[in-house]
């Protein structure tokens, strides 16, 4: 049976306009983030994506900071394309079991060029038919290291050929900065924000079961 949501998160989020001044000028170290949020706020908009993350972190300044700070550079000032970094925290989410990630990263990474297909394909692996051999190794090379903790020699020389020394590690701290966001939203029973599309039920069955979750 699928687990879901409980009826309210571990820590509840705070809203925008609980924000104080030392809260927002931490969220705003990632700036498109927090004027997405803020922005639909503003505009009356009660369930914006992203919202919950951000109210959050709201309870905790200092962290926020440093948090979104790195988020900011992983998810926009980053050297990989904006494509490759979708396909990496769709695989991650994936394997993370992150519904709320997922969710919201199925929006950016259609954005991003990736389609239907490709997407459905990031729930299957690197081993997916319909792959091309480079997007095959950057799948593999997150299922590397969310299960070695490592890319392994034979994946670092493939992407190589692909990145350069700055790519290869955005990508790393790209997962790491990801996948820390997905320990925390799993751990706080983080729930969707109302505006999200949600998952096909078949799909998010899959995700919630696809180990035993405690």
């Amino acid at each position: 049976m699928t687990q879901d949501h409980p009826a309210s998160p571990r820590i509840v989020p705070q809203l925008p306009s609980d924000w104080d001044e030392a809260a927002k000028q931490a969220l705003a170290a990632f700036p498109k983030s927090y004027e997405f949020v803020i922005n639909g706020w503003n505009a009356g908009e009660r369930q914006v994506r992203g919202m919950n993350v951000l109210g959050l972190l709201a309870h905790y300044p200092a962290l926020a900071r440093a948090f979104m700070t790195l988020n900011a550079h992983v998810a926009g000032a980053s050297s990989l394309p904006y494509r490759d970094r979708e396909i990496v925290i769709l695989r991650l989410s994936w394997l993370m079991h992150s519904e709320y990630e997922l969710v919201q990263h199925m929006i950016l990474g259609k954005r991003a060029g990736l389609s239907d297909d490709e997407i459905q394909w990031l729930r299957q692996g690197p081993d997916a038919a319909g792959w091309p051999a480079g997007d095959a190794d950057l799948v593999r090379a997150v299922d590397e290291l969310h299960a070695l903790s490592r890319i392994t020699p034979a994946s670092w020389s493939r992407l190589s050929r692909r990145y350069d020394h700055k790519q290869m590690l955005d990508l790393v701290f790209l997962f790491g900065c990801y996948g820390t966001l997905a320990l925390v939203i799993n751990s706080t029973d983080m729930p969707i924000e109302g505006s999200a599309p949600p998952l096909d039920p078949a799909i998010r069955e899959q995700l919630l079961n696809s180990q035993a979750r405690p």
